[in-house]
């Protein structure tokens, strides 16, 4: 039996991208133990993988003193850890701790002297999908790691336990259910207020039930937006807690959303999204596209945009995706 351990940790959306590492080590190795190194506020994300073994909170790991930090790993008992998203004190501290392989790129300088297995690739220009990408860490580990994006789809492994609260159950009718994921966080390019308002006037005027989402942070940037909306379009914005958040999406028809966190797992969950992305390498679709059976993307053809390169706040390529093209990707989903 062997113990693995994933370090990936930073945003909602990359460590959806990272998890079917989990679910390839189950299937190559079946009795293995996977234990995945996160953020705090990720972990009812990890916690939806049925190949995550145990979480390891880097919030409460980063507090320990060096001497620490190699106990703990000492600790775990694993036999490989791979960073997906390079961390010098976890490089450092799994070196030390002595766990046998240590595999991460060659692109940084402490890799170099805590990684006795480097893999060299660039993401960066690379044509790949992250989620390929992550897989070519494995590659001194398991035979195969060239999978497709649709063959990745199936090594999520989510299901998902959480109950949307009872207050909040009645949002869901018999309507096509659409959540509204305006806002990024700035971890992607975003559509444009007035795009998702005229979008939500279609859809409500066919008969769709609208429901706006997003954090606390992001309710007050929405605040007057939301007055402008049409009668009956529902409002959540900064009232749910993430695994709340995760069970009102399961329980949707699908979401629509920028290349935001909420887009990555709801089609891991297997709900539909639209997303919109600008043509921009290397934030393009190709690269970060939702991965799942019914996610779907749409991007503004004018391929590889420069003029906008430097200016998020003023995408014109994301901007000008059409309001009916994403109107007609919603009308087709099942009721």
């Amino acid at each position: 039996m062997k113990t693995f351990i994933i370090n990936r940790t930073d945003a909602i959306g990359d460590v959806v991208l990272t998890l079917p590492m989990a679910g390839i080590l189950k299937s190559n190795f079946p009795d293995c133990k996977v234990l995945f190194f996160g953020k705090t506020y990720t972990k009812p994300v990890v916690d939806l993988s049925k190949y995550i073994d145990g979480f390891i909170n880097y919030d409460e790991f980063s507090k320990l003193s060096s001497s620490d930090k190699v106990t703990f790993l000492k600790n775990t008992e694993a036999d490989e850890i791979i960073h997906v998203f390079p961390r010098k004190d976890i490089s450092f501290a799994a070196k030390n701790a002595g766990i046998k392989i240590r595999t991460g790129t060659t692109h940084r300088w402490f890799h170099w002297m805590t990684c006795n297995h480097r893999i060299n690739f660039s993401r960066k220009n690379s044509a790949l999908h992250e989620a390929q990408l992550n897989c070519l860490l494995l590659k001194d580990t398991i035979p195969k790691t060239d999978y497709s994006k649709a063959e990745l789809t199936s090594f999520y492994g989510f299901h998902c336990n959480y109950a949307l609260p009872s207050i909040y159950k009645s949002v869901i009718t018999e309507k096509i259910n659409v959540l509204i994921h305006p806002l990024s966080h700035g971890h992607g390019r975003e559509w444009g207020l007035d795009n998702y308002k005229s979008l939500i006037i279609k859809l409500n005027n066919s008969g769709c039930n609208c429901i706006v989402t997003g954090s606390a942070a992001e309710q007050k940037r929405l605040q007057e937006w939301i007055k402008e909306l049409p009668e009956g379009v529902i409002d959540l914005t900064g009232k749910l807690q993430l695994d709340e958040f995760i069970a009102l999406i399961n329980e949707s028809h699908g979401i629509v959303a920028g290349g935001t966190g909420p887009l990555h797992i709801a089609a891991a969950l297997g709900r539909n999204t639209v997303g919109f992305f600008p043509p921009i390498k290397p934030i393009h679709a190709g690269r970060w596209a939702p991965l799942g059976i019914n996610a779907h993307t749409l991007t503004f053809n004018k391929p590889n945009c420069v003029e906008c390169k430097g200016y998020p706040e003023k995408c014109v390529c994301i901007k000008n995706i059409s309001v009916d093209e994403a109107a007609g990707l919603i009308l087709r989903w099942q009721k």
